[in-house]
């Protein structure tokens, strides 16, 4: 049988902890070569509206443990002005209403595992990513984080970033609604019993901040050089760095970039996401990704993970340095991951809905 699995059955089995340490391993499995992926890869394509279009985006990956698994998503995209900053919205349907997916199959045999609804599982995994990169860069005795955002990115993020430093003792929390940081900041209080406070302006969830995170659907920076302050550790998941706080970051940590084909050395990005078009002209206007989305890798300012784990080259040295973590582009990696942890503990524990295998096979020879 196939599990279909929803995201209520995701939030019962998937914990921050765990999510963490399969995502660990996994950058270890790939680091020894033992796991693969690919870059995440859109197709874009006008709809009738001008001011909307849709997008079609997957990501994919493996390893000799026994998982694979495809992530996709289904939206229709449109830019918004909102709080004195441009966002990008979505739906699928119809608004409120979102498409993502992550099949998961068997690489021993090639059977069709699960089909898991993404949107829990999505939140946790890119959290979990901000955690271990915190883990391995922030200052040992981080106190103050600087929340952007205050949606569900946020509420994971602060989870992995407790957990990755125990030490935090104070949220400060900025995004344009102030009903939506209010009700943030209430609920880290009761759930984490720390410190926290709703801020006016990005410049306040800076200042004296030890971890700055950026957790919005802004399409524009969010986090800047000028209110960083020394020591500061930064990640960021929505909205991007402004070139200042690129310029101030001492050491910068990837978790890796995803290998080029096999034969085509040539074709080895760092990009985030590569995309196809219909009617290109229509997306030449950088908001609506007529460029590359090209992964930040600052050159000699970087290390690799793979780097910290077998010692060549060092992460943080001094607590006065600034440093920054990203995923890089091995989302593919994640989504095997996560959801062949989630797909176990689903059977372990009898959740999901079963649909007969039979029903996705053929005889047919593809």
């Amino acid at each position: 049988m196939t599990l279909i699995i929803n995201n209520t059955d995701v939030e019962q089995v998937l914990t921050m902890e765990a999510t963490m340490a399969v995502l660990e391993e996994a950058y270890a499995d790939f680091a020894r070569g033992e796991a693969v992926c690919r870059p995440r890869i859109d197709i874009r394509i006008p709809t009738s509206d001008p001011a909307k279009f849709y997008q079609y985006g997957t990501m994919e990956g493996g390893s000799t443990r026994g998982y694979f698994a495809i992530r996709m998503k289904s939206d229709v995209i449109w830019y918004d002005e909102y709080g004195g900053t441009r966002t990008q919205e979505k739906y699928c349907v119809e608004p409120g209403l979102f498409c993502g997916l992550v099949w998961l199959f068997s690489i021993e045999n090639g059977e069709p595992l699960a089909i898991i609804n993404e949107g829990y599982l999505q939140h946790m995994r890119v959290g979990a990513d901000s955690g271990i990169g915190t883990r391995y860069m922030a200052k040992e005795d981080a106190a103050v984080v600087g929340m952007i955002g205050s949606g569900g990115m946020a509420r994971s993020h602060i989870e992995a970033l407790l957990i990755a430093r125990p030490s935090v003792r104070r949220v400060q929390v900025f995004s344009p609604t102030k009903e939506h940081r209010d009700a943030y900041v209430k609920e880290v209080r009761e759930r984490f019993e720390i410190e926290a406070v709703a801020v006016d302006t990005a410049e306040e969830a800076h200042r004296g901040a030890d971890i700055v995170a950026g957790c919005t659907d802004a399409v524009v920076p969010v986090i800047f050089g000028r209110h960083l302050e020394p020591g500061a550790h930064v990640t960021c998941i929505g909205g991007r760095l402004d070139d200042e706080a690129y310029d101030r970051i001492d050491v910068a940590l990837r978790l890796g970039s995803a290998p080029a084909p096999l034969g085509l050395a040539d074709l080895g990005l760092d990009d985030e996401l590569i995309a196809y078009a219909a009617r290109p002209a229509y997306f030449q206007q950088s908001e609506r990704g007529g460029g590359r989305s090209h992964g930040v890798v600052l050159e000699e300012r970087a290390a690799f993970l793979k780097d910290l784990l077998d010692g060549s080259k060092p992460g943080r040295s001094d607590d006065q340095q600034i440093t920054y973590s990203a995923r890089g582009n091995l989302q593919g990696l994640q989504f095997y991951a996560v959801a062949g942890a989630v797909y176990e503990a689903c059977k372990a524990r009898g959740l999901g809905r079963e649909l007969p295998t039979e029903w996705l096979l053929q005889d047919i020879r593809d």
